[in-house]
């Protein structure tokens, strides 16, 4: 078992590159759009709940700020260790690849144990600073109070499910997600519709699909067939272990955490000019913007682990061609479903909720807010190659200057202008 482990490892260094990424971005992809069903599936059944479908399901999408939180602080810490955790595998030091892997679980749980305090004490105040209004901040509080109790179950399986991947483990990465996706759907419409749960039992239903993924998660990496294992004589915090994970992390956290401040800003915005209308449309468009970046995020993970073990053993060639193929593939992906949305915008609304209102104001903000996703595979490409090659700061600028120096302001700053638009129309003319 330990030589096929190794094997698999050492096939980073020596296999076709463009066989070794699709054989590791396949399941990886398959798993983000496994993932995709499961972060939607809430808000599928949700909008379809007879009578109450459109508050109720922009009730759950005002909470989607907070949940981008919790993935966020998950995404600090592994998006960070797991590529320096492919780096020392390449390098031949295992001992400090386990080191990043065990000190990263720690932080992992100390953050969870914060996170779901701060959300049990403020998550009615933090939902109406989000853009909650009286018709829906019932809807949301009752989702999010219970959300939040399976803030370590998230955190453990974002988190450690990226070092499942950095050593070449795509289908056990995979399994970790089809394991909560199908559950939460199995487990859905028992308990929001058969139990009369509503909202509640949306999240009940998360909550538990979550913790069996974790399981999975931990049963995996103390087990035999990883190739770097969770011990815990490595889980104590030692700064100079922790401290380069968070700091390549930084990139995707803020890039995360700009998504959080960037809803904030847009339901804000969005309720002020155009009402619960208006920011239930920006939940639609969240979810179908959801259909781009996580198959992206999977072919990301399967590229990462070759240019990142290879980066590790100095050998640029197989970096350099990595990036391209990479870089194609994004590309090719972004331009087809781009092409796809603008096509049949309705079939897409239509995923989430009927209500005819809804759907008619939704069709032309959809096609106006990802007007230009088409090129959006040239960005993942590029801030996924900085962080697989160590290069926390270009990565990092990247991500402030187009979410926090350049959209949030735009987003004030638009329907403030004369144009011959609606002043919503103008707000998501900002993306």
């Amino acid at each position: 078992m330990v030589t096929a482990v190794r094997n698999q490892t050492d096939a980073l260094g020596t296999e076709s590159i463009g066989k070794l990424i699709f054989r590791l971005a396949l399941p990886a992809i398959a798993a983000q759009i496994i993932n995709l069903l499961y972060s939607l599936v809430d808000r599928i059944y949700v909008g379809h709940i007879e009578g109450i479908g459109a508050f109720a399901l922009t009730g759950v999408g005002v909470c989607l700020p907070l949940i981008m939180t919790i993935s966020a602080f998950a995404a600090l810490v592994s998006m960070g260790g797991a590529p320096r955790a492919s780096a020392f595998l390449g390098k031949g030091d295992k001992e400090a690849a386990e080191k990043a892997l065990g000190n990263c679980f720690t932080l992992l749980v100390l953050m969870s144990l914060a996170l779901t305090a701060v959300f049990q004490l403020f998550t009615k105040d933090l939902l109406l600073l989000f853009g909650a209004s009286e018709n829906t901040i019932g809807y949301a509080a009752d989702y999010m109070l219970i959300y939040s109790l399976g803030t370590l179950s998230v955190q453990l399986t974002l988190g450690l499910n990226a070092f499942i991947t950095a050593q070449g483990s795509a289908k056990i990465g995979m399994y970790t997600v089809l394991i909560g996706a199908l559950s939460n759907i199995v487990l859905d419409p028992v308990f929001i519709f058969a139990l009369d749960m509503g909202v509640r039992g949306a999240a009940i239903a998360t909550v538990i699909s979550q913790t069996f993924s974790m399981i999975w998660t931990l049963l995996f990496l103390t087990g035999k067939r990883t190739a770097i294992r969770l011990r815990f004589r490595y889980m104590k915090p030692e700064a100079k272990v922790f401290l380069p994970c968070a700091g390549l992390g930084l990139a995707p956290f803020v890039m995360q955490a700009s998504e959080t401040a960037l809803m904030v800003c847009f339901n804000s915005s969005l309720l002020k000019y155009g009402g619960d209308l208006a920011v239930g449309a920006m939940t639609v468009l969240a979810c179908v913007n959801q259909f781009f970046c996580l198959p992206l995020a999977g072919l990301a993970q399967g590229a990462q682990p070759v240019m990142s073990y290879n980066y590790g053993a100095k050998n640029t060639e197989r970096v350099k061609k990595a990036f391209r193929i990479f870089l194609t593939s994004c590309l090719a992906y972004s331009i087809t479903l781009w092409a796809a949305v603008e096509l049949w915008p309705r079939g897409f609304i239509k995923i989430f909720n009927n209500d005819r209102a809804l759907v008619e104001f939704t069709v032309p903000a959809l096609r106006i807010y990802l007007s230009v996703c088409c090129i959006f595979g040239v960005q993942i490409a590029c801030r996924q190659a900085f962080i697989a090659l160590g290069k926390a700061k270009s990565s990092f600028s990247a991500e402030i200057l187009r979410k926090l120096i350049l959209l949030i302001p735009l987003i004030y700053i638009m329907p403030r202008l004369e144009l011959p638009v609606s002043k919503t129309t103008a707000i998501y003319m900002a993306e």
